[in-house]
């Protein structure tokens, strides 16, 4: 398969969504810099519309709809930060349709969606079981099926994260990001390499849930066992097609594993260094930067998200 233009494909996407998300700051971190002797910036997609850098890739998707598709109406599966952008661009660009949710989804997380008008439907006691159920309905019904990652549309809208640090700072050595499904690292990854090259790319994953990367490692999709973490938004199964495999092999220089107590550090370093609020996929991102050789090199990290409720935030400090 010809690997997608992803430079084009997110050019073309961040002018197509560039009046429903905000152009998120990039920050320098002076606590993060001496610490590991580099220059670290903080790309702060935890202040994007939504709380995460989701709402970028629901935009691209449903914008990139003809008008037969809108009007079918999509189909989302999600508790999180996916549900969440999807509700907003739904309601955003008037486009129907339905989010599923677990059978025993968070009533906060649900309110949450249903906050900005979206159907919410229950389904399945996990989320793979929700995944397959929404995939199903939508087909049944000739409606769209957005998958948090696995369209190559959702991946072009993240990689504007990539456009946005190309211009706001130059001569980026190393680029950070968490690593779920795939599709913020390969597609921010993606088009800043496509830039230039020499752009080294480090995707982290939790230790407690890894599939992309135990997947990348063994040449080909496969199940892995997924354990709580804090990191709860990169946390799961991949589908076994996910055009982001393929790009995460080509794209990902660098996979670093990240411990609990690691990515609980990093959330607290948030708050007490950086006086902000950041989910704990955000914190995987920066706790993954000690691990990995920075010293003398200027670096970008992708806060993705703040997206993290009350009680867990709690017990992680």
């Amino acid at each position: 398969m010809t690997s997608p233009d992803i430079r084009a494909l997110a050019i073309a996407a961040e002018s197509r969504i560039r009046p429903h998300v905000r152009k998120t700051p990039v920050r320098r971190s002076d606590a993060l810099s001496t610490r590991y002797d580099a220059d670290v910036h903080l790309k702060l997609e935890n202040l994007q519309t939504t709380g995460s850098f989701k709402a970028r890739g629901a935009f691209n998707k449903l914008l990139a709809l003809d008008d037969r598709a809108r009007a079918h109406g999509v189909v989302a599966a999600s508790t999180g930060n996916h549900g969440l952008a999807m509700a907003y661009a739904m309601r955003a660009l008037g486009v129907g349709g339905v989010v599923f949710v677990p059978v025993g989804a968070a009533s906060s997380k649900v309110g949450n969606i249903r906050s900005y008008g979206a159907e919410v439907r229950f389904f399945g006691e996990e989320g793979g079981a929700t995944e397959g159920h929404a995939r199903a309905y939508a087909a049944e019904r000739s409606m769209v099926y957005v998958s948090p990652y696995n369209d190559i549309d959702v991946v072009a809208g993240q990689a504007t994260v990539g456009v946005e640090i190309a211009r706001q700072i130059a001569d980026v050595d190393v680029l950070v990001a968490s690593l779920g499904g795939g599709g913020l690292v390969s597609g921010a990854g993606g088009y800043l390499k496509a830039c230039d090259p020499r752009v080294t790319v480090v995707a982290a994953s939790p230790a407690n849930s890894k599939a992309m990367m135990e997947s990348v490692r063994a040449g080909r999709v496969v199940r892995t066992r997924h354990l709580p973490t804090l990191s709860d938004a990169t946390a799961g199964g991949i589908d076994e097609d996910t055009i982001t495999f393929e790009m995460c092999r080509r794209i990902v220089d660098d996979y670093v594993e990240v411990d609990e107590d690691a990515i609980r550090s990093a959330l607290r370093g948030c708050i007490e260094m950086e006086h902000m609020l950041a989910e704990g996929s955000a914190a995987l991102a920066i706790a993954g930067l000690g691990r990995t050789a920075v010293a003398g090199r200027r670096v970008v990290v992708i806060v993705c998200g703040a997206n993290i409720d009350a009680a867990k935030l709690k017990e992680a400090l």
